[in-house]
């Protein structure tokens, strides 16, 4: 059984302990009595170092905890250390997270379901109904409040049986290591907390996703926060820069930009499809009429997309007895246009083409398009065309 340090104390940093067994190999240790948190309840595991060797991960094995380490170490005594800068950052955020699903459940009565420490944020899940966004920016006023007033943060051992006023009831039996934010939330947690709300810093709600039937939202705290802020201040002046305009009109800015360059695509694709319509006639016109009176013309490009030829070949079979055929080498695809009075059926004619190669595709009888596996396949459907 190892003894878990990091229940009455967060703060260690550096202990000594025994390393009482080890796997074949020595790459997995067990210590007698470790302040490294396993990897439980959302929250990541420590790091840092056993007897000089690197501590890889963490895990929680019921009754003991393995340390899996970067080489082997042999059993007897060692010296550890934690990874201070991850530790902290740890507890803040989640000593963010109680403060946090204690203000919605206050403010909305909102519960917390599940909560996740990444690497770059945080995220807790809430039940309960939707997050509006002037609810999350008096949660994160409310939360910050709580920060400056600094309110202890204590951890308590209480027996199962009589733990009372519990924010989410505990299945667990036995022995229950309550966390208590003071006037404010008392929830059954294992993980390491901050002294005082003072210690979590700032806290920054990020966003709201709707996830199946709860509301996510991230957030981060503390050196998360002020480091997210910068980066978001900075991506911002560097916006404003670019207009010469100060910070507050760069969401108007391009809101602006937007609007002009969506009515600036509308005003090229017009112009595109009446090139397309020119090109066509002017193509039908080029053509001299087969022995059947029909006009044949084809098209072939390395690459792209056959849309680009869609509205020539439309153009061209708009005029009467007409045939187009286009054909795109990379990715492998063929196009087939033909007007009503051709006598061609395009969709069953490319269809039955592309059976032949193991090709797909199809279409009506005037404009039907495929793509084959390879080059070879759409040299034997254009000759089928």
């Amino acid at each position: 059984m190892t003894e878990r340090l990091y229940y009455t104390d967060s703060y260690l940093r550096e202990f000594q302990a025994r390393v009482v067994e080890r796997s074949p190999g020595g790459l997995t240790v067990y210590l007698d009595r470790t302040a490294f948190y396993p990897a439980s309840g959302g929250q990541p595991c420590d790091l840092g170092a056993i007897g000089g060797v690197p501590v890889l991960d963490v895990a929680d094995e019921d009754e003991r905890i393995a340390h899996r380490v970067a080489a082997p170490l042999p059993e007897g005594p060692a010296d550890c250390a934690i990874d201070w800068g991850r530790r902290f950052d740890h507890m803040q955020q989640h000593s963010g997270q109680h403060l946090l699903s204690a203000v919605f459940e206050e403010m909305s009565g909102l519960h917390t379901v599940s909560f996740h420490l990444g690497a770059e944020s945080a995220t807790i899940d809430l039940e309960g109904g939707p997050v509006e966004s002037a609810a999350m920016r008096e949660a994160e006023r409310r939360a910050n409040r709580i920060v400056c007033e600094n309110r202890p943060v204590a951890v308590r051992f209480e027996d199962a049986n009589e733990a009372r006023d519990l924010r989410k009831p505990s299945e667990r039996e036995g022995m229950l290591r309550i966390v208590s934010i003071e006037g404010l939330d008392r929830s059954a947690c294992g993980g390491t907390h901050v002294r005082s709300t003072g210690e979590i810093g700032p806290i920054l709600l990020r966003k709201i996703d709707k996830v199946r039937q709860t509301t996510r939202v991230e957030f981060l705290c503390g050196a998360r926060a002020v480091a997210r802020a910068r980066a978001d201040y900075e991506a911002l002046w560097n916006a404003a820069q670019l207009f010469s305009a100060p910070l507050d009109e760069v969401p108007s800015l391009v809101a602006a930009q937007l609007e002009a360059s969506r009515a600036a695509g509308k005003a090229r694709h017009k112009l595109e499809l009446e090139l397309a319509a020119y090109q066509g006639r002017e193509l039908y016109q080029a053509e001299a009429p087969g022995p059947d009176g029909v006009r044949r013309a084809s098209r072939r490009a390395e690459r792209g997309s056959l849309e680009d030829l869609r509205a020539i070949a439309q153009s061209f079979t708009a005029q009467p007895k007409a045939v187009f055929l286009a054909a795109l080498d990379d990715p492998p695809s063929v196009l087939l246009a033909a007007s009503a009075d051709a006598g061609m059926d395009c969709g069953k004619a490319l269809k039955a083409a592309l059976a032949e190669v193991g090709g797909r595709g199809g279409g009506t009888a005037r404009i039907a398009q495929g793509s084959v596996a390879d080059q070879a396949a759409l040299e034997r459907v254009l000759g089928k065309l």
